[in-house]
C-alpha cells in the first residue's frame, strides 16, 4: 500500500508557496507518522505551477523531496487554479475535458511526475469527471472529452514505451458532476472510450481509470460494494482512493427538540469557499433522492419539513471523527469500501487522505497544529486498513 495526504489543503497556487507549504506542514506530518520511514503525499500542482517547473526547478525541487523523504506517488491533479481563493465553488470545475488547458495541464503534471517519482514507481494522478453536470446531457461534450482523454492515453503509452514508467490518469466521480456514480463512469467510458478497436480499448484500460473519493460515494448515497463490482466487473481499474468522509444526520420534524439545535450547528459549515453539494431523503419512504448544489440551497428547501430525513453533505471532514457535535461523520463507508476490496481481492494500491477543508473547519473543530490533525488521520487509516486484513501493519512487531 502507499499511502498520503493531499497537499491540496494548504495554500499556494504557485511554485514558491507550494515549496514553503510542504517544508511547514509536510515534513511536521512526516516526523509524527513516519519519522523513520519515506512518507508519500498527493501533490497539488497547480497549472501556474507546472508551467513555471522547468529541468533545473524539476531537479532541483526532487532533490528535495528525495532528502526530506517525500514520495509523490500520487498527483491531485482535479484543481486548475487557485484552491484557496475567497470563493472557489463551481470554478474547481474549470476548464473542463472537452478543453485543450485541461489535457494540457495534464499532459504538464504526468511529466513533471516521471522526473519527480523514483525509478520505477507507478504514479496515478486524479482528474475532474469531465465537468459540472450541466454538461452530461450533450453528446458533443462527453465525445471531446473522450477525444481528450484517448490522446492523453496515447502520450501515456509513449512515456510507457521510453521509459517503463506507468502513469494512470483516474477520473474522480464528484456530486453534481457529468460523471458522479460509478454507474456513470461507466456508462461513459462504454461510450467513449472502450467502443473502438481492441488495441485502443487495451490502452485506455490500461491508462485510464477511476479516483474513488468516498465521501462523494456516501453523498450520493451509493453502496461502497457495488461501486468496486462495478468497477471489477468491467475491468477499471482503481487507480486511487481519496479516503475522506462527509457529514450525515437525520433530521428530525420542525418541532422537535434537537431540530433548531441540529439545524444551527449545520449552518456553521455552510462556508464561502467551496461548494457543499447535499442531498436529502425523507425516512422510511421510497422517495427519491433529492440533490442540491450547494448547503444553504438544502437548508433554505428542506429544513422546515414536517418529517424526519436523512442528510448527507459533500464537506470533507477529519476522518477519525465520528461525530461532530450533533452532526455525524460517513466513517463507517471507508471501513465499507476497504471491506469490499477485501472481499472481492479487488487490488488498489494508491490511498490517499483527502481532508481539503481543515481551513473552514468551524472553529470548535479545528486543532491547535495542522500536522498533528494530518498525522492523526493517516495514522487512524493506516490501523484501519491492516486491520480490515489488507496485509501487514509495518509498525506491529
Amino acid at each position: 500500500m502507499q499511502l498520503g495526504y493531499c497537499t491540496n489543503v494548504h495554500a499556494g497556487a504557485d511554485l514558491e508557496t507550494t515549496r514553503a507549504n510542504l517544508e511547514e506542514h509536510a515534513v511536521a506530518v512526516k516526523q509524527l507518522f513516519s519519522p523513520d520511514q519515506p512518507m508519500g503525499i498527493g501533490l497539488w500542482l497547480s497549472s501556474e505551477a507546472t508551467q513555471s517547473l522547468g529541468d533545473q526547478e524539476l531537479k532541483t525541487f526532487k532533490n528535495w523531496l528525495d532528502q526530506e523523504g517525500l514520495i509523490p506517488f500520487t498527483f491531485n491533479g482535479f484543481p486548475f487554479g487557485d484552491f484557496h481563493q475567497p470563493v472557489v465553488k463551481h470554478a474547481v470545475y474549470l476548464p473542463t475535458w472537452s478543453e485543450q488547458d485541461r489535457l494540457d495541464y495534464t499532459t504538464r503534471l504526468f511529466q513533471c511526475m516521471d522526473t519527480l517519482l523514483p525509478e520505477g514507481m507507478r504514479g496515478s494522478i486524479s482528474t475532474l469527471p469531465l465537468g459540472w453536470g450541466n454538461l452530461a446531457a450533450k453528446d458533443s461534450f462527453l465525445e471531446n472529452c473522450g477525444v481528450n482523454l484517448a490522446r492523453l492515453a496515447e502520450q501515456l503509452e509513449s512515456l510507457e514505451e521510453r521509459t517503463g514508467r506507468l502513469i494512470q490518469i483516474c477520473l474522480e466521480p464528484e456530486p453534481g458532476c457529468a460523471i458522479d456514480t460509478a454507474d456513470d463512469l461507466v456508462g461513459f467510458f462504454e461510450r467513449f472510450l472502450l467502443a473502438g478497436d481492441t488495441s485502443s480499448r487495451e490502452r485506455h484500460l490500461r491508462y485510464l481509470g477511476v479516483c474513488h473519493d468516498i465521501c462523494h460515494s456516501a453523498v450520493m448515497n451509493e453502496s461502497q460494494s457495488h461501486a468496486v463490482t462495478c468497477y471489477q466487473e468491467h475491468e477499471i481499474t482503481i487507480g486511487k482512493v481519496q479516503v475522506s468522509a462527509a457529514i450525515q444526520f437525520v433530521l428530525p420534524p420542525k418541532g422537535s427538540p434537537s431540530h433548531e439545535n441540529l439545524m444551527s450547528q449545520l449552518g456553521a459549515f455552510a462556508e464561502d469557499r467551496y461548494l457543499h453539494q447535499t442531498t436529502v431523503k425523507s425516512e422510511g419512504t421510497d422517495e427519491a433522492m433529492r440533490f442540491y448544489d450547494d448547503l444553504p440551497l438544502a437548508m433554505h428547501a428542506c429544513g422546515r419539513e414536517d418529517e424526519s430525513t436523512q442528510w448527507r453533505t459533500h464537506f470533507h471532514v477529519p476522518i477519525y471523527r465520528k461525530h461532530l457535535g450533533l452532526l455525524e461523520s460517513t466513517q463507517d463507508e471507508i471501513r465499507e469500501f476497504l471491506m469490499a476490496i477485501s472481499e472481492t481481492k479487488y487490488p488498489v494500491n494508491h490511498f490517499e487522505v483527502e481532508t481539503y477543508a481543515w481551513g473552514v473547519l468551524p472553529t470548535d473543530h479545528q486543532v491547535d497544529r495542522l500536522a498533528e490533525g494530518i498525522a492523526q488521520e493517516l495514522d487512524w487509516f493506516q490501523n484501519l486498513h491492516y486491520s480490515s486484513g489488507l496485509g501487514r501493519n509495518p509498525n506491529e512487531k
